[in-house]
């Protein structure tokens, strides 16, 4: 199995900024894309950003030129520095994996999710 933990959310003003981290442990063979997608109270999730294992970044179009994913191979983790946050980007914010494990099997795992709250 392969368990998400998310950290860094929380509280911030508008123009704010906050880093999300995500760490992936359990049985892992190896890690192909990891991302970020978060949920606002009545609304669908949507893409914030993924990043695969060869660093090729995807950014939902709400995000871009504010947002930057990365991730540290080694560690398992993937990070998010979200800058001039707006109220808008208010969500719960859930940590992405897509990994394959020893005997091949494929699988796509959540994190149970961080609370970001912009707000004055």
């Amino acid at each position: 199995q392969v368990q998400l933990v998310e950290s860094g959310g929380g509280l911030v003003q508008p123009g704010g900024s906050l880093r999300l981290s995500c760490a992936a442990s359990g049985s892992i063979f190896s890690i192909n894309t990891m991302g970020w997608y978060r949920q606002a109270p009545g609304k669908e999730r949507e893409l914030v950003a993924t990043i695969s294992r060869g660093d090729s970044t995807n950014y939902g179009g709400s995000v871009k030129g504010r947002f930057t994913i990365s991730r540290d191979n080694a560690k398992n983790t993937v990070n998010l520095q979200m800058n001039s946050l707006k109220p808008e980007d208010t969500a719960v914010y859930y940590c992405y994996a897509n990994s394959m494990s020893g005997l091949g099997l494929v699988r796509n795992s959540w994190g149970q999710g961080t609370q970001v709250t912009v707000s004055s």
